[in-house]
This record gives C-alpha cells, sequence and structure tokens, in this order.
C-alpha cells in the first residue's frame, strides 16, 4: 500500500515546493504512505552483521542512577537556557578540533559528498549547484531561513527527492544514478546506509512501539522477529522508552514518538543519520528531550546531517554549521566562527533576527 519507492520521487516534486511545505501542507495525504514504502519497501536480503557501537551510555547511566533512586529523570531545560550546560562541547567535536593534524590521508576521505546538487520543482530552483564533503563521525548542522532549501537537500541525499542533477557519493562510491530512475538494489543499499528522522514523526499506529521498531528489520535487514524485537527493545531502553514497548505510539507524549523514530532509524544500523527538523513540532520541553538523545547519539560518533532551528544545539554540538538561503550555501565553518563572526552579510543578518526573540 503507498507509492512505491521508485516511483515516489518523481510524483514528490508534483506536490513539493520550497523548503518544507510537502511536510506541512501534504503530511497526512501523502506523507504517511511515503514513509512506510520507505521504510519497508526494500525486499530483505542476507542480514549484514554489522558492529554495534554502544549508543547513549551517558543517557542511559542517567536514567539507571535516578531509578535507583527511586526518581524520576528530571526534564531537561528548554533549548537554549544554560548553554554551556545543556550542551557541553562532546568529546567528538573536541577530538576533531584538537587532533586533526595528525589524520592520516586515508582518514581524511570524505564518508559523504555532494557534487553540484542542483534540484528544480517545476522550473523552479530550489537547490543551485550544492557541493559538500561530510567525514565520518562529523555533526553537521544546517540552518538558515524557511525556503532556504535545506529540507529538501536532506532528501536528495537519501533520494525521496530526485536531484535534477549532481553526484552523490558514499565512501567514494556512487548511490545511485542521478537523473535515471534508480533501481531497487541502488535504493535498498543507500537506505541502509543512510537512516533519516523526520519533522513528522510517521509511526504506525496500529501496532505497538515495539513493533514500530522491529518491523522495518524485518522487511529490510531480514532478521528474525525475535531479534529485531530485542534489538529495538535494546534502543527503546536506551532512549528511555523500555517502559513504553506494548503501548500504542498515541498513547506516548510528542517527544516520546519521536525518541521512538529515532529508535526506529537506529535500527537499521545505519552509517549516517539525517535529521530533518526533528523538534519542530514540539514546544522547548519535549525538544529538549529529543535534543539530548541526539547529543548522545553525536557523542557516539555517528554521523549526522540536522536541519535545525535550534540554534543553541547547532552551536554546542555540531562540528560544522552551514547557512543556507535561497537554495545556495552562503558561509559554512566552524560553528564558533559561523555563530561569533560570521563573514557574510546574509548570515549575519539571520542571525541577528532569530538570535534577537
Amino acid at each position: 500500500m503507498g507509492l512505491s519507492c521508485a516511483s515516489f520521487a518523481g510524483r514528490a516534486g508534483q506536490f513539493s515546493g520550497v523548503g518544507t511545505s510537502l511536510q506541512t501542507r501534504y503530511t497526512k495525504l501523502l506523507t504517511g504512505y511515503v514513509i512506510t514504502d520507505y521504510i519497508l519497501c526494500v525486499t530483505p536480503t542476507t542480514f549484514d552483521h554489522r558492529s554495534r557501537r554502544p549508543i547513549f551510555p551517558a543517557l542511559n547511566a542517567r536514567a539507571k542512577d535516578h531509578q535507583s533512586a527511586g526518581e524520576s529523570p528530571p526534564a531537561p531545560a528548554p533549548p537554549g537556557a544554560h548553554l554551556e550546560d545543556e550542551y557541553p562541547v562532546t568529546d567528538n567535536q573536541q577530538n576533531r578540533t584538537q587532533g586533526a593534524a595528525g589524520t592520516t590521508d586515508a582518514q581524511k576521505a570524505p564518508q559523504l559528498q555532494l557534487k553540484d546538487i542542483h534540484k528544480e520543482f517545476n522550473g523552479n530552483t530550489v537547490l543551485s549547484d550544492i557541493s559538500l564533503d561530510v567525514n565520518a563521525g562529523e555533526v553537521v548542522a544546517f540552518i538558515g531561513p524557511s525556503g532556504a532549501g535545506k529540507s529538501t537537500l536532506l532528501r536528495c541525499v537519501n533520494y525521496l527527492e530526485t536531484p535534477s542533477s549532481g553526484e552523490l557519493l558514499i565512501d567514494g562510491k556512487p548511490t545511485v544514478k542521478i537523473a535515471s530512475k534508480p533501481t531497487r538494489n541502488e535504493l535498498m543499499n543507500l537506505r541502509r546506509q543512510v537512516g533519516m528522522v523526520f519533522q513528522s514523526f510517521n509511526l504506525f499506529p496500529h501496532i505497538s512501539v515495539l513493533r514500530n521498531v522491529a518491523l522495518p528489520q524485518e522487511r529490510v535487514l531480514g532478521r528474525s522477529r525475535k531479534e529485531a524485537e530485542e534489538r529495538a527493545m535494546e534502543l527503546l531502553t536506551r532512549v528511555g522508552l523500555g517502559d513504553k514497548a506494548d503501548a500504542r505510539p498515541s498513547k506516548c507524549s510528542g517527544g516520546q514518538q519521536q525518541r521512538i523514530a529515532i529508535a526506529r532509524a537506529l535500527a537499521l544500523d545505519p552509517e549516517i543519520m539525517l535529521f530533518d527538523e526533528p523538534t519542530s513540532a514540539l514546544d522547548p520541553e519535549l525538544g529538549g528531550e529529543v535534543l539530548a538523545v541526539m547529543q548522545e547519539l553525536a557523542a557516539t560518533g555517528m554521523t549526522m546531517l540536522v536541519v535545525t532551528h535550534e540554534m543553541s544545539f547547532a552551536r554546542r554540538v555540531s562540528d560544522r554549521t552551514v547557512f543556507m538561503a535561497d537554495g545556495r550555501i552562503v558561509e559554512q565553518g566552524a560553528p564558533e566562527q559561523v555563530f561569533g563572526a560570521p563573514r557574510e552579510a546574509r548570515t549575519k543578518k539571520f542571525l541577528e533576527a532569530v538570535l534577537e526573540r
């Protein structure tokens, strides 16, 4: 049921506008079917037993400490409050800043490369020749005004939108053939490597939280139900939702549903994670829960591309901040440079507006 993966890329352009209008205007009509197909359309093949890195060790430890004391974990501070305490510099971030000189040529090779990515919707240019290299373990935050093309760029990375031209490479290898209909195998390989968390949670309402996280593993990776549910329970526990395993998504808060969506994406063992404004539909307290999970994930060394309006998160957690406007990369650099001493007038104008709110 739903649009096929192969056909969605072509159909999405009929509905999409600049920026995030597909999510906001057509979510109920289109997105649920698309995400269902996105998650489940890949035929299972031999399971790739990749090593699993520990995820969210600090978050897990904090939850256990509170449980042993008979307390409920404290709610995180709203994003932007007590910036230094809320989003301390991650070890991952610090190590790259201090240790770049000792990196070998092999280690410097980008994990993800975007080369001259161009995208048009009905004759309107949405992305204009975007080129970007992302290193393994790097956290890149995309900021900018609505309609800048940030979400469209992320959707091009995993082929939810079809780039009009350009090239996408992972570990130096092309992912799909741009300007041609992707094959099922191309999409299968790409979606195994690149996970995505959307603005809307897109959980299956008729099955339990546990099954929401387990089912894609069975369909995409060919795991047995037992193995998939064990992995699902492991991840739900790590995002602090082990007690919600048997509940339906409708019984969970918005922040909890987004954490379930993150667990679902991680269950497929991706090498790269895309986050498309994951807190935009949440109030500050619930958004803080999601951002805390994302920070823990960044600390494990996961490669992450994050479209966000949370300036404090971008500044404190990302390794690089990319400012986009009018379908172009206007400026990029270390967050302390982009936020503290922006070079471009357009960047300065945007930051002055958002930071004064």
